[in-house]
């Protein structure tokens, strides 16, 4: 018998060559089994773990948990699921939060950053404002809306290459125009402060991986919400498409033009639509800032590590909103900005260190090796970025629990 890719099959009968032989009649080969199709493996979402304690938790402690959190009166539906490690709905007016799971689990943010960086450089960059593209600008890495070097763009014509177009380049132009790469970091994470998102740190102002460039769910909200109250980036926001100058042809002296449109799929496809931005790398798969108006009520759905790049799901989930959202119980709420400025503080306890538990990571982050994705440059996807945030933060409680303890014994020695 022979073995063939593991499955045994009858053979032709063999005569040793040494020894004459009657002719042997062979026995015909049974056909071999089809080798099995292997089926392309679904992706599955990593498990988050708690990052905060429910008393360090900005928006309320329900907001600490991983899992999908309501409260519904009877008769309400639990709202239609995501396939997403981190989401957030939240009704942008009020900032109550009507459903979330995993809010403060801190994740690579992608593009989404780039409403921050928006955020802050869109006072510092005027609309009319004349910038040139330096090189490094132009050639960032990633997704760019194509701008070259030397030739002079607007600062309106920029946020729309940010926004519309997901530009890296863009970014990198507003980050240099707005004072330069340090300055516009430390504007952004001193905004973030303000407005209570305390599990972002920002690093690049396009949203390219970054290390330790952590978001949340719940971050992403607040950062949205303050960017749904600047017209300008809610004007940009809503534009599907422009015109968008080019080269300028060394003949003719003439600059051409192409359209850029907007890579938010929810604004051609679910009516009220107003924004905000969408984001992908390999390691922080799909993010998404998005907000819908209708009837008086504006809804705001954040999501992080998305697996499904379809725009239904978000529908359908503004769709539970718009018909439960006025009897959903609130399980949390924005945070209004300027209210929470510094993080929660923790109350030191001989079990506080051994509560606080590691971020969260999964399968999905377990791979060393560079990836690169639509918007990022190659990037370790190790499991580091879970864990930054949560380790820091138990290195100090337990730096905090041992100086105590000298100052105790110190106490008792004199």
């Amino acid at each position: 018998m022979l073995v063939v890719g593991g499955v045994v099959v009858p053979a032709a009968v063999v005569v040793p060559s040494a020894v004459a032989a009657p002719t042997v009649r062979a026995v015909p080969a049974a056909p071999a089994a089809p080798t099995p199709t292997p089926k392309a493996s679904t992706p599955t979402l990593p498990t988050p773990r708690a990052t905060v304690l429910p008393e360090l938790s900005v928006g309320g402690p329900l907001l600490a948990g991983t899992g999908v959190v309501t409260d519904l009166p009877a008769g309400v539906p639990a709202p239609p699921a995501l396939r997403d490690v981190a989401w957030v709905l939240a009704d942008a007016d009020s900032g109550k939060v009507l459903a979330a799971k995993a809010p403060h689990a801190r994740l690579r943010p992608a593009s989404t950053l780039k409403v921050l960086t928006a955020l802050v450089l869109v006072d510092r960059v005027a609309s009319a404002r004349v910038v040139k593209a330096s090189p490094r600008a132009a050639n960032a890495d990633g997704t760019r809306v194509g701008l070259v070097p030397g030739h002079a763009y607007t600062g309106r014509q920029l946020f729309q290459g940010l926004l519309l177009a997901s530009g890296n380049d863009a970014a990198y132009a507003l980050a240099e125009a707005g004072g330069g790469w340090d300055t516009t970091l430390a504007a952004m994470n001193a905004r973030a402060a303000q407005l209570g998102a305390h599990d972002t740190l920002a690093k690049d102002p396009s949203g390219l991986d970054a290390p330790g460039q952590v978001s949340s769910a719940y971050d992403l909200a607040l950062i949205g919400r303050a960017a749904l109250a600047v017209p300008d980036i809610r004007a940009y926001a809503v534009t599907k498409q422009v015109k968008f100058p080019g080269r300028v042809d060394p003949k003719t002296k003439k600059r051409g033009s192409y359209l850029v449109a907007n890579h938010n799929k929810l604004l051609y496809n679910y009516a009220g639509t107003i924004g905000l931005k969408n984001g992908y790398t390999d390691a922080a798969r799909r993010t998404y800032i998005s907000a819908v108006t209708r009837g008086g009520r504006t809804y705001l759905l954040t999501e992080m590590y998305g697996l499904d790049g379809s725009w239904r799901p978000q529908a359908a989930m503004y769709d539970w909103a718009f018909r439960y959202g006025a009897q959903a119980r609130p399980v949390g709420t924005l945070v209004a900005p300027g209210t929470v400025t510094s993080p929660p503080t923790p109350t030191l306890t001989p079990t506080t260190a051994a509560t606080v538990t590691a971020g969260p990571r999964g399968t999905a982050t377990a791979a060393a090796a560079p990836r690169a994705g639509a918007d990022g440059a190659a990037e370790p996807d190790g499991w580091w970025v879970w864990l930054a945030g949560p380790v820091a933060l138990a290195a100090a409680l337990m730096a905090l629990r041992r100086r105590a303890v000298r100052r105790r014994r110190r106490r008792r020695a004199h």
